[in-house]
């Protein structure tokens, strides 16, 4: 018997699942008079609040601070031997998540017309969601015009052979452990592994990362990818490329992974794996196809500039849609549908930057083009480069390690991108993107007058004489 809509309550709109896009699109929408549900089936804030950056970010502070008491020797401070207190360590962080958790809660329910709903939703056709409740037990059915997606991803789990055998780690379980590592094998040498390798190198782990590809960061310039590798190998983390997993299982010390390098197959030992390989879009348990919602082969929802799918007044944002998975895509994500559907506005996503920082220690941040990217697009470049060993800030505070680079138009002297690796790198990378996005050109940043001692003050020397690119 065909279902009528009078078996469902009904609202202007729905949005599934609570991640960094949901909360202000719910608020602005209850405030335009439009009654919104948000359903969430765990915890609110999604990814960056409950695992990704509050969490790591908070856990590779400890990890700093551990990492300068040992080096007090250069700056003339004499400590005692550092120790971990790992279970303080988990205990800052879970107070800091749980306060950034409750401060999302505590906005949405005080919202107007805001109704917050947990449990887990499914689509039962175009405009209608079945809602399993948590707590109270039971389901609601609800209907509403719009319906927005924002579930977020998960860990991917690689098809290692023997790895269903052993315990592993993930983004998720290695913020709990509750003891430290005595060796951890990290598989995969992205922004993930590379972040909490070097962490747990610092709270004291032997680490040792396993990269398939040829460099660490595979979406960076090899130049970049070879200073953050000697950063790591400075740290005393092991590093191996070009190296394949070809099976996991049981070792001596815990857990052991065949490998097989350029040079012939060699077996690790570890204490601990942490499987760091990329992320899976939450998108398998909504019944999609119910709505005619439409995934690509890995799972992520389809949506064109507007974030619409192919399902009428049906959308997807953040990380659920694919494309580039940060906290401040997904925020811009809720300005496009929001100028779009409250304002009458036209807002794309198309060719919106992609800044973004990897939080080893130096940090390295980055915006626009690479010199790669730039040289595969046929452009003429000029590039500037400085190491941070010539930044002056950089070496009275200690941190001279890394280098800054940026690619310039060569005719019209603009700036295309720019990678910094070096102390507070995200920060000088943001001053970059500004330029950029005024149009600045570079020698505005070279005669420029900074406040010295700053690391502001580095453009200055970064831009004074950039090199015509070869090739």
């Amino acid at each position: 018997m065909e279902t009528q809509a009078s078996d469902y309550e009904k609202f202007d709109a729905i949005v599934i699942g609570a991640g960094q896009a949901a909360k202000p699109l719910a608020i602005a929408m209850g405030q335009a008079g439009w009654k919104t549900a948000v359903i969430e089936r765990k915890h609110l804030g999604g990814s960056c609040i409950n695992f990704g950056c509050t969490p790591t970010k908070a856990m590779a502070a400890s990890a700093r601070v551990a990492y300068l008491a040992r080096r007090a020797d250069d700056y003339g401070v004499r400590t005692g031997a550092v120790e971990i207190d790992l279970a303080s360590v988990l205990k800052r962080k879970n107070e800091i998540v749980s306060r950034f958790r409750d401060s999302v809660q505590k906005v949405l329910e005080g919202a107007d017309n805001v109704e917050l709903i947990f449990g887990h939703a499914a689509f039962e056709g175009p405009h209608v969601l079945a809602v399993r409740l948590n707590d109270a037990g039971g389901s609601r059915r609800l209907a509403a015009g719009s319906i927005f997606i924002n579930t977020g991803t998960r860990a991917a789990i690689p098809p290692i052979p023997g790895l269903d055998r052993v315990p592993f780690l993930d983004a998720s379980s290695i913020q709990e452990l509750d003891t430290l590592p005595s060796h951890l094998l990290v598989v995969g040498g992205g922004t993930i592994g590379l972040e909490f390798g070097q962490m747990f190198r610092r709270f004291g782990s032997r680490v040792s990362i396993i990269q398939r590809g040829p460099q660490l960061l595979p979406r960076e310039d090899p130049d970049v990818a070879e200073a953050v590798y000697g950063v790591l190998v400075e740290d005393g983390l092991d590093l191996y490329l070009e190296a394949e997993v070809l099976e996991a299982g049981p070792g001596d010390d815990g857990v052991e992974l065949t490998l097989q390098l350029p040079a012939g197959p060699m077996r690790l030992q570890g204490s601990h794996i942490l499987v760091a390989t990329g992320r899976t879009p939450n998108s398998d348990d909504l019944n999609l196809a119910a709505a005619g919602v439409e995934t690509d082969a890995a799972g992520y929802i389809q949506v064109n500039e507007r974030l619409e799918t192919r399902a009428p007044d049906v959308y997807a944002m953040g990380d659920v849609k694919g494309g580039p998975a940060f906290t401040h895509i997904a925020y811009d994500d809720y300005r496009v549908l929001k100028t779009n559907l409250l304002e009458k506005g036209d807002a794309t996503v198309s060719g919106r930057p992609v800044p973004y920082t990897v939080f080893i220690d130096p940090q390295l941040g980055r915006v626009g083009l690479t010199e790669t990217q730039a040289r595969e697009n046929g452009r003429r470049i000029l590039l500037a480069r400085l190491p941070m060993e010539h930044v002056a800030r950089a070496l009275e505070a200690g941190e001279p390690r890394g280098f800054m680079k940026a690619v310039v138009d060569a005719e019209s002297g603009r700036i295309l991108g720019g990678a910094v690796l070096g102390l507070e790198g995200g920060e000088l990378m943001a001053m970059l993107q500004l330029a950029m996005m005024g149009g600045i050109p570079y020698h505005c940043l070279r005669d420029a007058i900074f406040a010295h001692p700053t690391l502001a003050e580095s453009l200055n020397s970064l831009f004074a004489a950039p090199q015509a690119a070869d090739g």
